[in-house]
């Protein structure tokens, strides 16, 4: 396909919830060549990042992963390939418990830990000085990326030349109630599955972080950001972590070029917020908002025949940070 194409949703996969959900369950591609690293943490912990290789002052990006994501997410695995189609190379940050065993803290990962990032981005900087970098998130990511950076402003190392978030729950609370309503609690349902095992064997371990009654009668992601991701983080329940941890107030202190790509039928997060983003937005030029009416929650697939389809989200991230390394001139 051309640099220039412009998406068009496939018409063969109509609707929010099939746009979601074709790339899990239909989507096959080769796994990248990425090579495991685990970093030790200050707090004694560890962080697994999966590692693709490319020429030494090469440009870099620095991914960052959905909600229960893994290096196995079709999203991850897409965003690798199409830095390693380019030449690039690649870091996947596997946020802690989402790697190949639990992490060793009482601690998760959350939608607004950026301490995480900001070690993992320094590490790449100081191993790769001559090399420009750039930063995707996606979904749950997305909203760390865009917190993180809302955070630094313009306390940022000059190799760090742009950012996209994709498919982003900007607004916490308001995503919250949206993932428990109607086909949408397929996707809460899934989340919660994962999470709620996750927590019991933490629980196994810290027998004071909470019931192991109360873990299994959770019924939604509200119920578990109560109990467990609020008061393990420090927040005072969901509601104080929903409020703290949205990147939503953040945009207006982002200073580095960043593509905010999402969709309308984002079955995951009400329109409305997203013209509250597009709002917040018209007065930073930092930010570039694509926000397409079709496209589902990390989906974005077009291509007029369901045997050829294509995959139009990490071509436009890709071609997002290829014109931005071409006018920093690199």
């Amino acid at each position: 396909m051309a640099r220039d194409i412009i998406y068009s949703p496939a018409w063969w996969i109509p609707g929010g919830h099939l746009q979601t959900l074709w790339g899990k369950l239909f989507r096959r591609q080769e796994r990248a060549p990425t090579v495991l690293e685990r970093w030790d943490t200050p707090d004694g912990d560890f962080l697994e990042i999966h590692r693709l290789a490319a020429e030494r002052d090469a440009p870099r990006v620095l991914l960052l992963h959905g909600l229960e994501g893994t290096v196995r997410s079709h999203y991850a695995q897409a965003l690798l390939n199409e830095a390693a189609r380019r030449g690039w190379g690649a870091d996947l940050l596997i946020f802690r418990s989402c790697g190949s065993e639990l992490n060793r803290t009482r601690r998760f990962y959350h939608s607004g830990e950026t301490g995480d990032v900001g070690f993992v981005l320094d590490r790449v900087l100081d191993e790769f000085p001559a090399s420009p970098l750039a930063l995707a998130g996606v979904s749950l990511g997305g909203n760390v990326l865009l917190k993180f950076l809302g955070e630094r402003g313009e306390d940022l190392p000059s190799q760090l030349k742009a950012a996209a978030a994709v498919s982003v729950p900007f607004d916490l609370a308001r995503s919250s109630r949206r993932i428990n309503r109607g086909f949408s609690r397929f996707y809460q349902r899934f989340f919660l599955n994962s999470l709620r095992k996750k927590a019991q064997e933490k629980a196994r371990r810290f027998p004071d972080l909470a019931p192991q009654g109360r873990i299994a009668a959770l019924r939604t992601l509200e119920d578990f950001d109560d109990l467990i991701t609020g008061p393990l983080h420090g927040f005072r329940d969901a509601q104080d972590y929903y409020a703290r941890s949205s990147s939503l107030p953040y945009l207006k202190n982002i200073k580095l070029t960043t593509l905010l790509f999402s969709a309308i039928d984002d079955p995951m997060l009400p329109a409305e917020v997203l013209d509250e983003v597009r709002e917040a937005a018209s007065d930073n030029p930092a930010l570039e908002v694509d926000f397409v009416e079709r496209g589902g929650h990390a989906g974005f697939i077009t291509g007029s025949l369901p045997w050829r389809p294509f995959y139009y989200a990490e071509h436009r991230v890709g071609e997002f940070f290829a014109r931005q390394f071409d006018l920093s001139g690199t």
